[in-house]
């Protein structure tokens, strides 16, 4: 069943064209069209779509506001963000807001009929480019001090960290291992050295967050 749409956009030439490109693929069925945010607001609230396509820059209310607002009144309510703004913190603020997926206005036809898709049957959706700027802002925001101590430990080290996080205790990791609980002992000794945490709890999720093991932590 093709979804029901609303375009949110404030030059009508685009929403037009948008309106076109829907139906040409057959993508979903446009039941609205608004100029700014808080009439997409309202209209979202009296039309129920499926999906609503959002620009973030307009008149009257932003998209960013827009999308928090109907994702709050209209819960079902998807939201796919297509704009000319691909700086980072656009791209994330949309996300935090609610918004499922997030397009470039330059992006090909066929592009925006798989996020449609995509997005209105519940998934996330994100062009390559958005990814790769995503991931290296990410990269970039990690501490390198974590990520050096990290690689500063041996092999035999990682596994005891991931069998210490897995809450094995001394003795059965030494079984594991064919070494003494001492020896673990002292090998746990130096890891919490290494990495400057010194109780188990912390040590964990230190593991987790590195994917060294599957446990989840609160």
């Amino acid at each position: 069943m093709k979804p029901t749409i609303l375009l949110v956009d404030d030059h009508t030439l685009l929403r037009e064209g948008l309106q076109v490109l829907i139906e040409k693929f057959a993508s979903g069925t446009v039941i609205g069209q608004a100029g700014n945010g808080a009439e997409a607001v309202r209209l979202a609230g009296e039309l129920n779509p499926d999906l609503v396509i959002m620009d973030i820059t307009m008149p009257i209310m932003n998209g960013i506001d827009a999308t928090r607002e109907i994702i709050k009144n209209n819960p079902d309510t998807k939201i796919l963000v297509i704009s000319m703004e691909s700086d980072r913190s656009f791209v994330v603020d949309a996300l935090r807001a609610g918004a499922m997926g997030y397009l470039l206005k330059d992006t090909l036809c066929s592009e925006l009929e798989v996020a449609i898709s995509a997005v209105s049957s519940g998934k996330t959706y994100l062009p390559q480019k958005i990814e790769t700027l995503l991931v290296k802002e990410f990269l970039q925001c990690i501490p390198e001090d974590l990520t050096v101590a990290y690689e500063t430990l041996t092999a035999r080290e990682r596994k005891i960290l991931q069998h210490v996080a897995d809450g094995k205790s001394l003795k059965e990791i030494g079984s594991l291992l064919s070494i003494c609980a001492k020896t673990v002992d002292n090998h746990r000794y130096i890891i919490m050295n290494k990495l400057n945490i010194f109780n188990i709890a912390d040590l964990t999720k230190y593991a987790v967050r590195h994917g060294i093991t599957s446990l989840t932590t609160n």
